[in-house]
């Protein structure tokens, strides 16, 4: 019993420090009243940060939008995470390490450089444009950047390998055989794929989705570099509220509400990683 303490005194020390205690200084600022001074903050249990979330819709648009822009971006990482999962599944061992190498080629660079090269390859007078102009396909400059869809592009560059990964772990513990099966009963490739892989991987698939969704739902810097100015996302809305207008129970208030709104997809990606 001694040794096991000891063993988990460390990790319990740890969550302590640097998991409970931000939470619960972060709700004490949430329930604080705004305040003029140093720091923008005078303790109370008013909780008027919560009650200014709950009576303006511009927080409300905000949640929404962050979660719609997270369903989306978890939703098309899924669409081509499957194949490129599939395909270095049935690499051969060898070359499956060089793919795996080539995915995760992007986060051995800076993350701000991957959005600073997406705002050279979009920008109106960036790479792509070039290539359009040059070819005749358009008279003048498309706009690019500053779009939902530039937003959702960078973003689903970011995250996409939080999808790819856990279904390769998933499809390379599938059985060939049953998709032969399949496939020798007459079952064409995407009839196979729907009756056998599909169901077969669906807890990875899930898992996939929510190791997107969950920090996609926060995501601040994509959308303030590269997505539209009415893209207002509760990442975005937090920074105003903290650095610009200053009112720190609001904000800790909107970052309260948000983990709440994830505990419940984390909790369910957890339990999805515990299963055999």
């Amino acid at each position: 019993m001694k040794a096991r303490l000891a063993v988990l005194a460390p990790a319990w020390a740890w969550l302590l420090l640097f998991v409970a205690a931000p939470a619960g200084i972060l709700a004490a600022i949430a329930f604080a009243e705004a305040d003029p001074g140093i720091p923008p903050f005078r303790l109370a249990l008013s909780g008027i940060g919560f009650a200014t979330l709950a009576e303006d819709t511009y927080y409300l648009e905000a949640f929404g939008t962050a979660l719609r822009v997270a369903g989306i971006t978890a939703g098309l990482c899924l669409l081509l995470g499957y194949p490129m999962a599939m395909a270095i599944a049935r690499a051969r061992p060898g070359r499956r390490v060089l793919l795996l190498a080539l995915l995760m080629l992007p986060f051995w660079t800076g993350f701000l450089l991957r959005v600073g090269a997406w705002i050279g390859l979009l920008r109106d007078q960036g790479w792509i444009n070039g290539v359009l102009l040059a070819l005749g396909m358009t008279e003048a400059p498309l706009h690019l950047l500053y779009t939902e869809g530039a937003m959702l592009a960078g973003m689903v560059h970011a995250y996409l390998p939080f999808a790819v990964l856990p279904l390769f772990a998933a499809l390379v513990r599938l059985d060939p055989t049953l998709v032969e099966a399949a496939e020798d009963l007459g079952a064409r490739p995407a009839v196979a794929f729907l009756t056998v892989t599909l169901p077969v991987t669906a807890p990875a698939a899930a898992a996939a989705f929510l190791l997107v969704f969950i920090p996609a739902a926060g995501e601040f810097v994509i959308p303030e570099l590269m997505g539209p100015p009415e893209a207002q996302l509760v990442g975005r809305v937090l920074w105003q509220e903290f650095f610009q207008n200053r009112d720190w129970p609001v904000a800790a208030a909107l970052a309260v509400v948000l983990l709440v709104l994830l505990l419940a997809p984390i909790r369910l990606f957890q339990r999805l990683e515990a299963r055999p």
